[in-house]
C-alpha cells in the first residue's frame, strides 16, 4: 500500500516498485494549496468512480492506477477492508486522488476536511 505523507506544502503519496508496475504511474506529489476537498470512504474499494485506464483492479480486492469518467481522471490506490481518502483537486492532472488509510478521520482533519 502506498503511503501518505505531508509537510508544510506538500502531499505525498509514495508507492513501492511493484504498485508503481502496477499502475502504470510513478509517485503522485501535490501542492496543499490544490486541496479542495476531503472526502472520507468507509469502503475504499467501491468508491472509485469510473473504469480503469490504465492500472490494475482485483475485484472487490485492490484497485490501483487511473480511473477514468467523462472529463475527470482520479489517482486510485485501495484494498478490501480498509477505509480511504478522497482529496478533490483544482489545477492538477488528477481531479482526485483517493488513498485507502488505517485511519481516514486523522487524515482528513490533517488536510482540513470533514471527518464524517
Amino acid at each position: 500500500m502506498g503511503t501518505l505523507t505531508v509537510n508544510d506544502r506538500t502531499l505525498r503519496l509514495t508507492l513501492s516498485v511493484l504498485e508503481k508496475l502496477g499502475a502504470l504511474h510513478g509517485d503522485v506529489e501535490i501542492p496543499l494549496s490544490s486541496i479542495r476537498a476531503v472526502e472520507v470512504c468507509p469502503d475504499g474499494p467501491s468508491a472509485p468512480r469510473g473504469m480503469r485506464a490504465p492500472g490494475l483492479g482485483v475485484p472487490g480486492g485492490r484497485k490501483l492506477g487511473t480511473w477514468r469518467s467523462r472529463g475527470r481522471r482520479e489517482f486510485v490506490d485501495v484494498r478490501r477492508g480498509q477505509p480511504a481518502v478522497r482529496i478533490e483537486l483544482a489545477g492538477q492532472p488528477f481531479a482526485a486522488l483517493m488513498v485507502g488509510v488505517d485511519d481516514p478521520q486523522s487524515v482528513a482533519r490533517q488536510l482540513g476536511g470533514p471527518t464524517g
